[in-house]
């Protein structure tokens, strides 16, 4: 505000400046027509009224010019990301299935496989359109199984080559095709491995016979079967 007061004050008196009409060196001669309208002027617009009006154009057109600069990053589609394109968008888990909680997984596989929980191994890549329809399904399956069973994805491009892998390694298990799901019982045993975008009713009725638990065809909802002794898998 001071700066715009001493801008206008010197802008008001270059302007009263040329309301002199000749001067001499101890004498100056002013017009009083002309002083007459900066009178009424001055009347009119007094300069604190200038000042702040001009201040307050100047935070408006800052203020339009932040908002269309907001507007247009909104606005903007994201990142040319295409669900049933082979580009690379980002991690595909966050993308496309909004679950940031699956990368990097919570456990290796080694681990898991001695924890004698089921386990849900998963290839991947995330430039992959197949992978990025599969990823909702990965997310839905942990919704339901999350507490009671590892779901470990796995990039299949941070597989280092080898020429053999030990059985506890992922890349044991990988075939070369994406996605792949494998599921592990309690006791480490390979009870389904599919390759493409496996159903996830398929998935899900595997854990069902892994966690003792009635088929879909009874049941859609998760219930337990009928036994003496109380299951607490899935209450864990």
């Amino acid at each position: 505000m001071c700066k715009c007061n001493f801008t206008l004050f010197k802008l008001g008196w270059s302007v009263r400046r040329r309301a002199i009409v000749g001067h001499h060196e101890d004498n100056l001669v002013v017009s009083p027509r002309l002083l007459f309208c900066m009178h009424f002027l001055n009347l009119l617009f007094p300069m604190p009224t200038i000042t702040a009006w001009l201040c307050s154009w100047r935070r408006l057109i800052s203020s339009c010019l932040l908002l269309l600069g907001c507007l247009f990053l909104l606005g903007t589609p994201p990142a040319l990301a295409g669900l049933k394109d082979d580009h690379f968008d980002g991690n595909i888990f966050v993308l496309y299935s909004g679950n940031g909680s699956l990368v990097p997984p919570k456990v290796t596989l080694a681990a898991s496989l001695k924890r004698d929980r089921p386990t849900l191994l998963v290839f991947y890549v995330d430039d992959s359109s197949d992978c990025k329809q599969f990823a909702p399904v990965v997310s839905q399956l942990q919704a339901f199984y999350g507490r009671a069973a590892d779901l470990i994805p796995i990039d299949v491009d941070t597989i280092l080559p080898k020429s053999t892998y030990a059985s506890t390694e992922p890349g044991y298990y990988y075939e070369g095709v994406v996605p792949q799901v494998l599921v592990f019982n309690q006791a480490g045993e390979i009870v389904l491995n599919k390759k493409g975008q496996v159903p996830f009713e398929q998935i899900d009725n595997t854990f069902r016979q892994v966690f003792n638990l009635l088929p879909r065809s009874e049941s859609v909802e998760l219930k337990r079967r009928v036994v003496n002794e109380i299951n607490t898998e899935l209450t864990k």
